[in-house]
Formats: structure tokens, sequence, C-alpha cells
């Protein structure tokens, strides 16, 4: 036991020493950067059985809550489904021969379908942790080929991409955190601006044409971002185009911003997708152009005037 003045003596001489250890981890951070990931990533992988573990009760009420309150308005829903399945009844004739008709023109033009793109699914760990405000650690299990670039999707829409991957874990940038820029498209005005998080809900627009500014409630989707030269370890891909993002309004005149069709607070269930095409390949370098070899000259014929031929001659 320590007497009393030894108690007090180590009491003054935590701060200081939490402030020293604190100082050498930031300087541990900045001196060995890939150590500092590796190891945060190591521990979360480490802990993501936990973090499964203290999720379960709160789905478990979850499912509970939702069976209860389906129980109640049981009668109701089987009333809403018989009707909506009288409804379907009439668009599946109409839909069939919509794909008889689609079938019929792709095979008539020779279409060759689109590959679609590989992706992985799992369950959102509830951690916002490490370098970001705004990220989530996935679980997606072991023997995963996700990297860094990948494009994360829920059910309505765009929610972020991939920044760090673990042997059963990946964390995912969300759209609106500060270090997320994005290029947008915007479907009722043409135009194109960039979609910059900053901690809040609605990311901004930013960059658009102040001649062609953004329409209050239309559509914004992703532009087409080519991957510059492949794709290197580490790095990011391009951003394929046509993804759902949200739509326009205006918090402020002049100040657009997006409301994401992506539940960005309690994301659950995500699926990442490689969009990457292994036949692109891209430019060798930023603005090289191949040039074409000139075409070879052919040699300039001897001029030969015209004589007119004498009267009496052939």
């Amino acid at each position: 036991m320590l007497s009393i003045q030894g108690r007090q003596a180590l009491a003054k001489l935590m701060l200081p020493l939490f402030f020293v250890l604190s100082i050498g981890l930031v300087m541990l951070g900045l001196t060995r950067r890939p150590v500092v990931d590796r190891l945060r990533m190591d521990v979360a992988d480490a802990l993501s059985p936990a973090y499964r573990l203290m999720a379960a009760p709160g789905s478990a009420l979850a499912d509970l809550r939702r069976d209860l309150v389906g129980l109640t308005a049981l009668a109701g829903e089987n009333a809403r489904l018989r009707a909506e399945n009288a409804k379907l009844r009439r668009w599946y004739d109409v839909a069939v021969a919509l794909a008889n008709e689609n079938a019929q023109l792709k095979a008539n033009l020779h279409w060759i379908p689109d590959n679609a793109p590989s992706f992985v699914s799992g369950h959102v760990l509830r951690d916002a942790g490490g370098l970001y405000g705004r990220s989530v650690l996935l679980a997606v299990g072991e023997g995963h080929t996700l990297l860094p670039g990948d494009v994360a999707l829920d059910a309505a829409g765009l929610l972020g991409r991939v920044t760090e991957t673990g042997d059963r874990t990946v964390r995912i940038l969300l759209i609106n955190d500060e270090a997320s820029r994005i290029p947008v498209m915007l479907t009722a005005s043409h135009g194109n601006a960039i979609m910059a998080g900053d901690g809040s809900p609605y990311p901004r627009l930013i960059y658009y044409a102040q001649d062609n500014r953004p329409v209050e409630g239309e559509r914004v989707i992703t532009a087409e971002q080519p991957a510059p030269g492949g794709r290197a370890h580490g790095g990011f891909a391009g951003m394929p185009g046509g993804l759902v993002v949200g739509t326009v309004h205006y918090l402020h005149p002049g100040s657009p911003v997006v409301v994401p069709e992506a539940s960005l607070d309690h994301p659950d269930i995500i699926r990442v997708f490689n969009y990457m095409n292994a036949d692109h390949d891209g430019p060798q370098a930023p603005g090289r152009v191949p040039l074409t070899p000139p075409m070879p000259v052919a040699p300039a014929l001897p001029f030969i005037p015209f004589q007119k031929p004498m009267r009496g001659q052939g």
C-alpha cells in the first residue's frame, strides 16, 4: 500500500505520463504509417467476433419488435398483398410481352451484354473508428479479394468506397466523410459537379457551372471516372457511371446539397462491387497520346513540258 504522499505524487505524474505517451503514439503513426495501419486492421479483425456478439442482442430485439408489429397489422397486410398480387398479375403479362420483344430486338441487333461485376456482401460491425470520421467496418469473411477503391452499395444507392482491407474485414469510407470527393452528374440540368462530404448527413455539391445550377429535387448519379493506368495495389479504381446517389436539395440559397438514397446513419448489409474491367488498361501516361507514323510519300515525278507536234510529224 502506498502512502498518501506517494499516491499524490503518482497522481501528479499520470497527466505528464499520458501526455508523453500520446505524443509518442502520434510520432509512431507518422513515422511508421504502414505498420500502424496494419496493426489497427489486425486489431479490428481480432475484435470482429466481439463486435458481432455485441450487436446480436440489438438485432434480436429488433427482429422481435418487427415480428410483434407485423402480427398486429397482419389483417391489413393480407388485404394489401391481395390487391398488390392482382395488380402484379396484370403487370406480369405486360412484362412478359416486353421481355419477349426486348429479346427479339437484341437478337436482331446482335446485342453483346456487359460483364456483370463481381461483389461481396457483408454485415456492418457498427465501427466508426480509424483515420476517417464517417467510416464503417464491414465483416466479409476470409478469402475475399476486395481491394481499396471497390464501390460499396446498399439496396438504395451509393454508400462509399473501400479504403483499407484486412483478412476478414474491410473499412468503407462513407460518401459524407470530409475526405470523400466523388464526380457526379445531374440528370435534369445535365450538368457535372463534385459531391464533397463535410461530416454532415448531406454532402455538398461544388465545382458546378454557375450558368447551369443544380435544380431542386433532380436526381444525382455518379459520373464515369476512368482508372488511370490500371489498378495498382493500394490505389483507387475508376468510379463507374450511372450509380444512384440521391437528390438535390437547397438547405440555404446558393448552397446545394445531396440527400443520399442510401442509409448512412445505420447501414446494415452492404455489397462491395468490383467494377474494374480486366481488359481496360487505360492510357500509358497522363496526357500521352500514341502518335500515328506518317504515311510514306511517293517520290515526285520529273516535270516534262508538253510540246505540240509540228505539222508533218506523227
